[in-house]
């Protein structure tokens, strides 16, 4: 795992029992989605989703990962923090009450005590997972696990194997960068540590009860392949999905976003943080009067939110800022009114779930040359590059853009393009083969 995020840890009391091993007690706080009176029989076979953190993107592969299994016919437990009680894929489950998908929601953040624990954010996932697996295990046949964000402890398993005991896994990895060096992709090159970290996912792919492995990076299993593994578990390239839906009229989606019908809009959208590259973006428009106005769609960190409110009064245009939980119909509205999507992030050299929604939506983007990001970008079809974040190379990616504008050339790639693929049927399709 490149670049871990969880919303925050909370220590166990020192003199409380290690938190690896719960007790029965804890074992009772265990939350279900089961309407009262209602609650169905524990028993048959359940594949049991597991997901410590709903923040960012994660919730959407839950969610997708969970439609698959029910359309397939499996009986599905979302197992996540008790933290996201709240959140609205959590209220959606126990709103609908389904018989073959429930909410599972358990303490996943409590970091036990013990240096191992201290000293590897690793250590901490992998104890977030095998505490959820065995406390759902006492009342449940789980089947199979899915890991949704298997960075989160990969690694671990080259030395204490499989989190889930004998019960088959599957699982995603979406921000490995080890190879990308190698294969000659723009990244940091730490060779002791890619060395370090390629041979410990070599062998993690050997760990027990791990069924299939697959990854949103089209690099990985082409460079697993070449490293002749024997005896490892199958590495399959998963497309980071969008669903297929359509774009409404610009006009209309700006009516209802209360956006100006001539201005030109840049959209910034996700989980913003720092990592996006708004703050590098903001500082190169607060010199760039003929600049795009912005449109920040997301939640904000506070640090973010602060450096945005400092910033703003500074833009020629006013951003239009909607710090908040972003719905399907508010998404499509984004994407339908803006006219180009902002992809310079900062230190990111995975995939993006947003250059995806963009290629969807036929939005050119203003694209970071680092990473898989770079990669997919590497042509200029899909937008301009940037070398690096400078208030020169980034307003010189925008005079491309406004150029791209005034000749009308915003068309995207023809449907050969890998992007093309990166749709929400074939994604549940995949993992439904690997469910079965």
């Amino acid at each position: 795992m490149e670049n871990v995020s969880i919303a925050r840890y909370r220590n166990a009391a020192p003199n409380n029992p290690d938190a690896a091993a719960l007790s029965d007690a804890e074992a009772d706080t265990l939350v279900m989605s089961d309407p009262p009176g209602e609650r169905a029989s524990a028993s048959g076979d359940w594949i049991a989703i597991i997901e410590p953190n709903f923040t960012g993107h994660r919730w959407r592969y839950v969610e997708w990962i969970a439609q698959a299994c029910v359309e397939a016919g499996h009986r599905c437990l979302v197992v996540t923090d008790t933290e996201y009680a709240d959140h609205p894929l959590a209220q959606r489950i126990v709103r609908e009450a389904r018989p073959d998908l429930r909410l599972v929601l358990l303490d996943l953040h409590t970091v036990p005590p013990g240096p191992h624990f201290a000293a590897s954010v690793y250590m901490r996932f992998r104890n977030f997972y095998a505490r959820a697996f065995r406390q759902i295990s006492k009342t449940m046949d789980v089947r199979l696990v899915v890991a949704p964000y298997a960075d989160y402890f990969f690694y671990t398993l080259a030395g204490f194997d499989s989190p889930f005991g004998e019960t088959p896994w599957i699982a995603i990895i979406m921000g490995m960068t080890f190879h990308h060096a190698g294969i000659g992709l723009r990244t940091p090159r730490r060779r002791f540590v890619d060395m370090a970290k390629s041979a410990l996912f070599r062998r993690a792919m050997r760990s027990r009860g791990l069924r299939e492995l697959f990854t949103i990076d089209p690099t990985l299993p082409d460079w697993f392949a070449s490293t002749k593994p024997r005896r490892a578990a199958p590495l399959s390239y998963l497309a980071d999905p969008f669903p297929e839906i359509e774009g409404m009229d610009p006009l209309l989606a700006r009516e209802q976003l209360k956006l100006d019908a001539h201005t030109r809009y840049l959209l910034v959208y996700g989980a913003i943080g720092e990592r996006k590259g708004i703050r590098e973006l903001m500082l190169a428009l607060e010199h760039k009067p003929d600049a795009p106005c912005l449109v920040i769609a997301g939640q904000q960190d506070d640090e973010t939110r602060a450096f945005i409110d400092a910033h703003a009064p500074r833009l020629a245009s006013a951003p239009v800022i909607f710090n908040q939980f972003i719905s399907d119909e508010m998404e499509r509205e984004l994407f339908s009114a803006c006219d180009a999507v902002w992809l310079g992030y900062k230190q990111h050299y995975g995939m993006s779930g947003v250059l995806v929604q963009a290629y969807r939506f036929g939005k050119p983007v203003v694209a970071s040359a680092d990473g898989l990001i770079g990669w997919y970008c590497r042509d200029g079809a899909l937008g301009p590059l940037l070398d690096d974040l400078e208030p020169a190379t980034i307003a010189h990616a925008l005079d491309t853009l406004a150029q791209r504008w005034r000749a009308s050339n915003t068309a995207q790639p023809a449907g050969e393009h890998l992007l093309s693929s990166h749709t929400l049927a074939q994604f549940k399709h995949t993992l439904q083969a690997a469910m079965a």
